[in-house]
């Protein structure tokens, strides 16, 4: 699961202490005009010779509905699809299909046919698997001209970046005061004695993070060095735990009633922690996000082919990508928006690690080598 796991295991952790639903956040930006441009619709070798050729998007249509198929946390303030209705005359209406592998192995099965008009959700973990079963009619919103080419890096020109964020190490800073103990900097201090039994992780065969944080060391130590190094973390004493919930509330020291004291989780954690307590709210979080070895996911937004209303799946993704909309992902959803430039909330400017050298892997290699990763993975630290 990507970071749906985390938003909606917090929302339902403060359901559970505040026994009422949190009210949507207000929107931190007025609605921006549609974007209109231009379509770009390029792809691979294979796509190019089917895909149809380059036309404008209008601002308005005629009424319409279009279904977006997403992951079962996507979210956005109520009052921005409304005005999106009123403006363009398309209705969204979302349909969530459980975690993102859960969506994309139903598009991969229905390639052609689709259930809906648009997909998001689909990250760099599971993006390759997507592209070759033929997913998505390609098309890149104008939009994402001024997003960083690393968030574009291997989408074939078939999808649009709309956030990403960052799978990493959290830190239960009163832990380690109490303690007096230095907490760790480096995935190498994680196997080290001081550090003995004191993390917790998500399986790499059942979680999005367990897996990225797999990936992170994959890409760390090389496909020849991190069988080594998770024998080392077993040595040392590491937990894993099924998935997001188990790790972060049950058993992070910090979350709950656990008592390790560091986790695998997410590096707007920190922020969430204010957002989602109780009222008063602290002033600062208790934990901390060790920033090297972090894994970035990427988490993007396509047209289906087959779609009935392709001039329509095309203006939703421009959508996406308008400034209301990535103003609006940062505490509706805990992540980070793709378009450079756009305001954060203060929580997450004060207190939102930003790793600056995140861990990637190319999603083509991923997707060639994810079962056999996880089956060493299994191997080496659960047998």
């Amino acid at each position: 699961m990507q970071f749906s796991q985390q938003r909606s295991s917090q929302r339902r952790s403060s359901q559970r202490r505040n026994s009422r639903r949190r009210g949507r956040v207000a929107t931190l930006v007025a609605a921006a005009a549609l974007l209109s441009a231009c379509a770009s619709a390029t792809g691979s070798s294979a796509d190019k010779a089917t895909a149809p050729a380059p036309t404008a998007v209008p601002s308005s249509f005629a009424p319409t509905t279009v279904t977006l198929i997403t992951h079962d946390s996507f979210a956005l303030t109520t009052s921005l699809l409304t005005d999106f209705t009123s403006r363009t005359g398309i209705t969204i209406t979302l349909v969530s299909t459980g975690d993102a592998g859960e969506v994309v192995n139903k598009a991969a099965l229905t390639a052609g046919n689709p259930e809906g008009d648009v997909l998001f959700g689909v990250d760099n973990t599971l993006l390759s698997r997507a592209l070759t079963a033929g997913v998505f009619d390609p098309y890149v919103s104008p939009a994402a001209a001024s997003v960083p080419s690393d968030l574009k890096a291997a989408t074939d020109d078939a999808v649009t970046p709309v956030d990403y964020g960052d799978v990493c190490v959290n830190v239960d800073d009163r832990w380690f005061a109490a303690h007096k103990v230095a907490p760790p900097t480096t995935l190498d201090d994680l196997t080290k004695p001081a550090y003995r039994d004191l993390l917790v992780v998500e399986n790499a065969s059942t979680s999005s993070p367990g897996l990225a944080f797999l990936l992170a060391t994959v890409a760390r130590y090389g496909e020849d060095g991190y069988q080594g190094y998770w024998a080392g973390l077993r040595a040392n004493g590491v937990k894993v735990v099924n998935g997001w919930t188990e790790a972060y509330e049950d058993t992070f020291s910090a979350g709950g009633k656990g008592d390790r004291p560091l986790v695998v989780s997410y590096a707007s954690s920190p922020p969430a922690e204010i957002v989602y307590a109780a009222d008063p709210k602290p002033t600062k979080p208790s934990t901390s996000v060790m920033t090297d070895g972090c894994f970035r996911q990427v988490e993007y937004a396509g047209v289906l082919k087959g779609t009935q209303h392709p001039q329509e799946a095309r203006a939703v993704v421009d959508f996406l990508l308008s400034p209301a909309v990535q103003a609006d992902v940062p505490l509706s959803m805990f992540v980070d928006p793709a378009v450079p430039g756009t305001p954060l909330p203060k929580v997450f400017t004060d207190f939102a690690a930003v790793p600056a050298d995140p861990l990637t892997l190319d999603p083509a290699i991923i997707d060639k080598n994810r079962s056999a990763w996880i089956d060493t993975w299994d191997q080496v630290t659960l047998r």
